[in-house]
């Protein structure tokens, strides 16, 4: 396969194919929605037939045991799925909705129309389940889609595509709205993230390796998030049974996702009472604590059987373990876990624990994270959660799209102007 020629292929389909979805009708894009949840749960056992293909190389590449898990389907997810795609059909579609209009003293009517973004590549490690959510995603919001997955879920991501193609097709669109590429060949990301004439941005998703390469070599717009690196914040005035549910759940809930909790902060004021409770209940998940000299210190004197306790580097509190490993230190109080996350944090999700209002508002205020969350866990960080259906990922830019990026992250807008016959003077 000549790569240059095979994505240049895709990349013109892809711009003739943007153009149908641009005028296609919101009843027709949630058919092939409907369709394509559909055929996912009809090919069920297909979809984990090829999952098992790609997990058996997976273990015998000896990939991490966070990458396998992203990797894993299950009858569970697959279903979440079809749920994600169905949600997405239920969704206001954002495509030509007016806002903001306004006359003028010149009698003209000025405002704003949601339009699609054209064409979006979309570059993913390991996580089957982006096929289907990033499709939907572009179709619903009137964008051509590339997709290109991962060499190690290259059987899963194809048996997907077949999915969405009939789906497609059922609805009487062309298949080429949404393309998986085919190749593994490392040159067709190189490709796709250049290709400026046939692609209007594009959405990484992966480890950093492949985010910083993207940013460095795109001649495209790019939608990203580097890393995540979450936090939790137990203030002196958080109740300890909330502290304790929302903690557990930020980090021990699932360890290979962006919106884990990698680092717990503590208020000095109860650091002694709460501490030792938290990491009791993390060393019941077999949690390795990379402590601070005061938390060290607490912990200690605790003497919690089987903890295991590391002295933390400067490291480690920018770090995103995607493992059962979790920074802890010991905070003077609000300002200082606001200042700690400001310089150590990801920008990508936040919490505070609190029974403080005053408290709670300035941590919202004053964090500068994408998402900035009181007394819930960061792992409600997702689109699904947020409603948006599915999400074509996170990002934490300062760009039109922050955070879940879902519909209308994927549109943007252009003035429209109304008049009846009106000149300037």
């Amino acid at each position: 396969m000549n790569v240059e020629s095979y994505m240049i292929e895709l990349g013109r389909a892809a711009r003739a194919a943007a153009r149908v979805l641009a005028r296609a009708e919101t009843r027709q894009k949630d058919a092939a929605l409907t369709a394509m949840a559909a055929a996912i749960e009809r090919q069920a056992d297909r979809l984990l037939a090829a999952n098992a293909r790609d997990l058996e190389a997976a273990q015998a590449a000896g990939l991490s045991a966070a990458l396998i898990d992203r990797l894993t389907l299950s009858e569970k997810t697959i279903a979440a799925m079809a749920e994600g795609l169905r949600q997405i059909a239920q969704l206001p579609d954002p495509v030509g909705e007016i806002t903001d209009l306004k006359y003028r003293p010149s009698g003209i009517q000025v405002g704003r129309m949601r339009v699609p973004l054209g064409v979006i590549g979309i570059i993913y490690e390991a996580r089957p389940n982006v096929t289907a959510d990033a499709a939907g995603l572009c179709l619903k919001s009137g964008n051509a889609a590339i997709l290109r997955g991962g060499s190690e879920a290259i059987h899963s991501n194809q048996a997907i595509a077949a999915c969405v193609r009939a789906g497609l097709e059922a609805a009487g669109l062309p298949a080429t709205c949404v393309q998986v590429v085919e190749t593994a060949d490392r040159a067709a990301v190189g490709q796709l993230i250049t290709m400026k004439e046939y692609v209007d941005v594009i959405v990484p998703r992966g480890g950093k390796g492949l985010i910083e390469r993207v940013t460095a070599e795109a001649r495209v717009p790019v939608i990203k998030h580097l890393h995540g690196n979450c936090h939790v914040y137990v203030d002196d005035r958080a109740d300890p049974d909330k502290a304790l549910r929302i903690v557990e759940n930020a980090k021990t809930q699932r360890y290979g996702t962006c919106n884990t909790a990698e680092s717990l902060l503590i208020a000095r004021g109860v650091a002694e009472a709460l501490l030792p409770g938290l990491a009791r209940m993390l060393t019941r998940h077999g949690v390795e604590l990379r402590c601070c000299p005061q938390a060290m210190h607490i912990l200690q004197q605790a003497d919690i059987p089987g903890a295991r306790l590391v002295p933390a580097t400067e490291a480690d509190w920018s770090e995103e373990y995607l493992a059962p490993i979790l920074a802890v230190k010991v905070v003077e109080g609000l300002e200082a876990a606001i200042e700690h996350i400001n310089t150590y944090g990801s920008q990508h999700t936040d919490a505070i624990v609190t029974e403080d209002y005053g408290r709670a508002r300035r941590f919202l205020r004053e964090v500068d994270s994408s998402s900035v969350m009181v007394n819930a866990s960061t792992r409600f960080a997702d689109g699904f959660e947020y409603g948006l259906g599915a999400e074509i990922g996170i990002s934490t830019d300062k760009i039109h799209a922050r955070g879940p990026v879902g519909l209308e992250g994927l549109t943007s807008q252009k003035w429209v102007v109304l008049g009846d016959g009106h000149v300037r003077v």
